[in-house]
Order: structure tokens, then C-alpha cells, then sequence
């Protein structure tokens, strides 16, 4: 039974993010970002009370991250101020899709978030997102998800494997372990799921459902991109087509920003198939922003967005 709060594990990254190929005297904005913070903000704007738990170093720029990540309307209390370094990442996007990615990150504040940073008694009645990146970056963080997962109301997992912070072989391993608890799994389809469960290039969504629930997930959805979601809920396979986005500038975070939203409205008692419709519209919206965080919409623009795709 959850209590209508989503908890999320994971790591703030500092952002500087620019339009242009990342080459000397690029102008770069600074923000802040990472899949944690995207699927929280996402969370919290579909209504959900939306606990971070991280850990952010005790500086001037930490405060900014707090203050920024407060300003999205996500719960800070169970952040852990101390001394260390911040990971940072610098991306340029382009409006077609097309993303470059180096990452700071090795030996941050946040790669030492743990088992004992977890509240048991707020994971049991909440809904808890976790993902292949917080287990990625270092194995107490790991440790973490698998601890939250095992605690969790309602543990919802997005592998989000990045071949830059973990092996295939850990990705997939990571997966194999928090499967068995997880009420819902997120892989995107194809490249994702095909490489996390070892399918072959000629597989299609069914087979990726038949293995995920032979790992012990309840349901599943892979995101599909441009086709939307396949969402395997109970004994029904049903497509959930995307929708058109009212302008496109960058398509970081539309992944976290459909992730954090199912998980909001789980939070607050919707059904599946009616969280992930919203997901669809939450994440179309999205990349009207430059950066992970750049455009949130709020609940009553995506119900509205929604709606244009049951007409």
C-alpha cells in the first residue's frame, strides 16, 4: 500500500549543456541534471510528494543544485550534505535526436550513497525508483538499489544502460537482480532490451516481455521512441502510440521525464495503462527545453496534451 510518495536513488549532475559541437570557446549553460532529477521533477509535477535521496557536496554549488532541485518541488530532506566533489556532464544536443555526452563523474559525492543513507520505513509505503545508472556508478550505490528494492511498496526499475559507466555484463546483471521486486521495468526497444536480455537483432517486443517476466517483473514498459510504448500489464500487450510534440529542442530526459511520471501517478492511485498514457504526454512535452530539466510540464498541460491523442 504507498502513500501517494515516490522516492528516487541517484545522483545530481551538474550540467553544461550547449547547442554547438562541444570544441573550444563553445558556449555552454550551466544547469543541473542526471536521471534521478529528471524522473523526480517529472515526478512531482504529476503530483506525487517526491523524495531524492542522494548525496550532494557541502559547497557553494551544492547549494545552488539544492535550491534548484527544490524549486522543481522535490522533497530535499533526505539529500546528505558533505564534503567531495561533484560529478558534471557536458552534452550537445541537437533537435533530431542526435546527443554527444562526456561525463565528470568518477569519484563523486554521490557515488558513495549507500544501504544506510535509506529510510526503511518511507520506502515501504512509497513508490521507489531506481536505475542502471545510480547502480553503475559505484557498488554501494548499487547495493542501494537492490536494499531499496527489496523494501519497496512499489519498486519500478529503468535499466538505462549507458556502455560508458557500466559493462553489459554488470547492466545486465544489475537488472537480473532487482527483477524479481520490481512491480514495473522500463527498458527502451530495441537496442536496450535486446542487449540487456541477449535477444537477437531480428526479436521482437514479445520476446523481451516473456524474458523480463521470467526475471520476476510484474509488468512491463519499453519505450519505444517515435512508436511510443508497448506496455505488457496483466495478461494484455497493448501499444500506447506516441504523441507529436509542439516543438522540438532538445530530446534529453524524455525517457525520465515518462518514467517519473508513471511513477507520480502509480503514487497517486492511478491504474498502469492510465499512468502510462500520461508518461507518453509528460515526455512529448519535454523536449520543448534545452536540457534534462528544461521543460517540465505541469499535470493539468499533460492531461490536456493527453487527451489530443484519445480524440
Amino acid at each position: 500500500m504507498v502513500n501517494g510518495t515516490v522516492v528516487v536513488l541517484g545522483e545530481v549532475l551538474v550540467e553544461l549543456s550547449s547547442t554547438e559541437r562541444l570544441v573550444a570557446g563553445s558556449q555552454v549553460r550551466l544547469g543541473f541534471s542526471g536521471d534521478a532529477l529528471n524522473t523526480a521533477a517529472a515526478a512531482a509535477a504529476a503530483g506525487a510528494r517526491t523524495v531524492l535521496v542522494s548525496r550532494v557536496p557541502d559547497d557553494e554549488l551544492g547549494d545552488a543544485l539544492v535550491e534548484h532541485v527544490s524549486s522543481l518541488g522535490v522533497d530535499c530532506s533526505a539529500l546528505v550534505r558533505l564534503p567531495g566533489q561533484h560529478g558534471a556532464y557536458f552534452t550537445h544536443a541537437d533537435p533530431s535526436g542526435g546527443r554527444q555526452f562526456v561525463y565528470a563523474r568518477r569519484g563523486s559525492a554521490a557515488s558513495g550513497l549507500s544501504p544506510a543513507d535509506l529510510d526503511p520505513d518511507l520506502l515501504r509505503s512509497a513508490v521507489v525508483l531506481g536505475s542502471g545508472i545510480t547502480c553503475a556508478i559505484s557498488p554501494t550505490a548499487a547495493a542501494a538499489v537492490r536494499r531499496a528494492a527489496e523494501l519497496a511498496g512499489v519498486f519500478v526499475y529503468d535499466p538505462n544502460y549507458r556502455p560508458r559507466l557500466a559493462s553489459l555484463d554488470d547492466a545486465a546483471a544489475a537488472l537480473r537482480a532487482v527483477a524479481p521486486h520490481a512491480a514495473l521495468l522500463t527498458p527502451s526497444w530495441p537496442g536496450e532490451a535486446r542487449a540487456l536480455l541477449g535477444l537477437t537483432d531480428d526479436s521482437e517486443p514479445g520476446e523481451a516481455v516473456t524474458r523480463l517476466r521470467a526475471l520476476g517483473a510484474r509488468d512491463i514498459a519499453l519505450t519505444c521512441g517515435e512508436r511510443g510504448v508497448v506496455l505488457a500489464h496483466g495478461d494484455a500487450v497493448t501499444e500506447i502510440a506516441a504523441l507529436p510534440a509542439p516543438l522540438v529542442v532538445d530530446q534529453t530526459g524524455a525517457g525520465d521525464s515518462f518514467v517519473g511520471t508513471v511513477a507520480g501517478r502509480l503514487a497517486q492511485g492511478d491504474d498502469l495503462p492510465a499512468a502510462a498514457r500520461l508518461g507518453v504526454a509528460a515526455a512529448s512535452l519535454s523536449v520543448q527545453g534545452q536540457g534534462g530539466t528544461g521543460f517540465i510540464a505541469g499535470l493539468d498541460q499533460v492531461r490536456a496534451h493527453a487527451s489530443v491523442g484519445t480524440r
